[in-house]
């Protein structure tokens, strides 16, 4: 059985956005969609609309709600299998529970009330440092440069190895018959003339080889454990439907560039799809570890953001 995409909406024009892209991405990808509505309402939104003496108004409004969810998401994309459910909890701890039991969770970047409009949004703040699938945060649209189509862009960590966010972030570029651009990012020295390009020989020079090499290990690595993955699919009763996407090879484009990671995935992912970024889990009740750049490209990104816990297994 494969686990469908969750869609947290809440009637604001980002929870449509999120709404939509849910709704492409599990016609893409073959999958069914949930939209679930979550609120405690008397808290939150400080307001109740006319009652029904048999049914609260609360949940009147939330009934109206995800019917017109699930209404929008028959018109956009009629062949996605939708349900969409009433929670009458707190955001956060249904859509955690829900990522148990999905594929990704995504939600927009604001949402409704004086919580969920600030900054990022707390419920998506606090769903991407705690869920256990990959969890998309769709933002505010901007003027700019349009996306090119197919378009992932991944952040490439220090660790060895292809990371759960790599993983991903080769499998959106595949769905969508993309590319993937795989940056890392480098700091020069603190004593190196910034002014200056670094030359060959120099310890900045020193650091950028460095920096390539890494990238290419790691992108050696993935290409081999997707074509073992790719092998062992053969075996499985679904290989069918596996080799029937039309997927096919991923070109891989290489970006190493030196600056701030935050500030140089945010660059890259200007005319992207997608921005996919990695997070560790720590354990216990804390969840996912959420360091300075997870924040900046979940607050400023162009384009929507991949925030993919080291435990995924694709």
């Amino acid at each position: 059985m494969r686990l469908p995409v969750v869609v947290g909406v809440d009637g604001s024009e980002g929870s449509l956005r999120a709404l939509d892209w849910a709704a492409a991405e599990a016609a893409r990808a073959r999958l069914p969609l949930r939209v679930v509505h979550a609120s405690l309402w008397e808290h939150y939104e400080g307001r109740r609309p006319p009652a029904d003496p048999q049914v609260p108004g609360e949940q009147l409004l939330a009934e109206h709600l995800v019917a017109s969810a699930r209404d929008r998401v028959r018109d956009l994309s009629p062949e996605v299998s939708v349900v969409a459910d009433v929670q009458p909890e707190d955001p956060v701890a249904t859509l955690v529970r829900e990522s148990h039991e999905a594929s990704l969770v995504v939600l927009g970047s604001r949402g409704r009330g004086r919580i969920a409009g600030m900054l990022l949004g707390s419920v998506g703040l606090a769903l991407a440092g705690r869920s256990h699938c990959p969890v998309v945060v769709i933002p505010a649209r901007r003027p700019g440069t349009p996306a090119t189509p197919g378009s992932v862009v991944v952040g490439i960590s220090d660790a060895t190895g292809p990371s759960a966010a790599a993983v991903f972030a080769l499998a959106q570029a595949a769905s969508r018959h993309g590319e993937l651009t795989a940056v890392r990012a480098w700091r020069r020295p603190a004593h190196a003339l910034l002014s200056h390009p670094p030359l060959p020989g120099s310890s900045s020079s020193a650091h950028r080889r460095q920096a390539e090499e890494h990238l290419e290990e790691v992108l050696k690595a993935l290409e081999t454990l997707e074509a073992r993955k790719k092998q062992d699919s053969q075996d499985t009763q679904d290989s069918q439907e596996a080799h029937d996407d039309g997927s096919g090879a991923v070109v891989i484009h290489r970006s190493v560039a030196q600056g701030p990671a935050h500030q140089v995935l945010i660059e890259a992912a200007e005319t992207a799809e997608l921005l996919v970024v990695g997070a560790r889990r720590t354990g216990g009740w804390h969840g996912l570890q959420l360091g300075p750049v997870n924040h900046a490209v979940l607050h400023y990104s162009p384009c929507p953001v991949a925030v993919v816990p080291d435990t995924y297994q694709g």
